[in-house]
C-alpha cells in the first residue's frame, strides 16, 4: 500500500486558505501562530525577508518558497528593521475581506513583492514522525526547483492559477498544494537528517515493507518478532534499523499510529467506541479508552463531541 498516502489521509491534511499579495515598500507584517497547520509563502515577483522567533532570517527572491511546517509566528518584510504590525491589523487597515489580492502600499507595481500565501491544516491531535522530522522552516530556492521538475511544475501551476482569476482557481490551488507538500518532503531531505532518514525508510526494502504491514492492518496483533520474521530480518537487527530510520521503535510506532487511526475514525465515521477499539487493535473499549485518554487527555466520547 502507499504508506505516505495513508499517513496524509489519516492526519487529514487539507489545503485551507490561499491568497495573493501585492506589497509595495516599505512594508512588514507579523503572521500569527496557527496550530496544526503548515504555512507557505511563494514569491512570484520581487523579494521578501522572513524572520523567525529564533532570530534566524532568510531572504527570498522570485521563484523561492518557504514552508513553515508547524505554523509558528514569523515576520514578512521588505527589509530588516521594519516595524511589523499583526496580520489582522494589516487586513483591517486595507479593508481586505478575503477575496482577490491583498495589496499593501502604493509604490511601483513593477517593483512590488507579489506572493502566493496559504496553509495546509492537519487534524487536531495529528502526529507522526514525518511531521516531527520537518525542520522549523524549509526553503526551496529557484535553483533547487530546477532539480525537482515535478515540484517546479506544480509551483508554476499554482502561480499561474492564482494570478489568472479564473473560476475555480482557488479550488485547483488547494489540490495542487497538497501535492506540493509531498514533493517538498523529498526536496527538503537535505535540510533535515531526520526527514532524510524517514523518507529513506519508506523505500527501504525491509523497513518499508514493515510499515506497509502495519498500515495495512493496524489492528493486527503485531510483535517485533513477527514483523521481523515477515520482512526477513533478525529481531534485534530489525528493531535497531527501524528505530534508526523512524526515530522510534516498531511497537511505539504501532501504538502511536493506532491512536491516529482512532482520531480519524472518531471524527470521520459513526463507528461506536467499541468498534473503534476493535479496528485499532484493542481487546476492549475500556483498554482503548484508557490508552486514548492517556495520549490526548480526553476520553474518546468527549473528543468526538468536541469535533462534531
Amino acid at each position: 500500500m502507499d504508506v505516505l498516502n495513508d499517513i496524509l489521509h489519516t492526519i487529514n491534511m487539507q489545503g485551507a486558505l490561499y491568497f495573493r499579495t501585492d506589497f509595495s515598500g516599505p512594508w512588514a507584517v507579523t503572521v500569527p501562530d496557527l496550530e496544526q497547520a503548515a504555512r507557505f509563502h511563494l514569491v512570484v515577483q520581487g523579494t521578501c525577508r522572513v524572520e523567525f522567533p529564533s532570530g534566524e532570517a532568510v531572504s527570498l527572491g522570485a521563484g523561492d518558497l518557504v514552508l513553515i511546517p508547524r505554523g509558528s509566528s514569523h515576520v514578512l518584510a521588505d527589509q530588516e528593521g521594519r516595524t511589523a504590525p499583526p496580520l489582522e491589523t494589516v487586513l483591517e487597515s486595507v479593508g481586505y475581506a478575503g477575496d482577490g489580492v491583498l495589496a499593501v502600499g502604493e509604490g511601483d507595481a513593477a517593483a512590488s513583492t507579489q506572493m502566493v500565501c496559504g496553509h495546509l491544516n492537519f487534524r487536531r491531535g495529528a502526529d507522526h514522525p514525518i511531521l516531527r522530522a520537518l525542520p522549523d522552516y524549509l526553503v526551496i530556492t529557484a535553483s533547487m526547483r530546477a532539480q525537482q521538475p515535478w515540484l517546479d511544475e506544480m509551483l508554476r501551476l499554482i502561480a499561474r492559477r492564482m494570478f489568472s482569476e479564473h473560476l475555480g482557481s482557488s479550488a485547483v490551488v488547494t489540490r495542487l498544494s497538497e501535492i506540493v507538500f509531498i514533493e517538498l518532503l523529498r526536496a527538503g531531505m537535505d535540510q533535515s537528517d531526520d526527514l532524510n532518514a524517514i523518507v529513506k525508510a519508506f523505500s527501504d526494502r525491509q523497513i518499508g515493507r514493515s510499515l506497509e504491514l502495519i498500515h495495512a492492518s493496524p489492528a493486527e496483533s503485531w510483535t517485533v518478532e513477527r514483523l521481523a520474521s515477515d520482512v526477513g530480518m533478525s529481531r534485534s537487527r530489525f528493531s535497531d534499523r527501524f528505530k534508526e530510520l523512524m526515530g522510534m521503535g516498531p511497537m511505539g510506532y504501532l501504538a502511536n499510529w493506532r491512536m491516529q487511526k482512532a482520531l480519524s475514525l472518531l471524527e470521520d465515521s459513526r463507528s461506536s467506541v467499541q468498534q473503534v477499539a476493535r479496528e485499532t487493535g484493542y481487546l476492549s473499549s475500556a483498554a482503548f479508552t484508557r490508552a486514548f485518554s492517556g495520549k490526548f487527555g480526553v476520553a474518546p466520547t468527549e473528543y468526538r463531541r468536541k469535533s462534531a
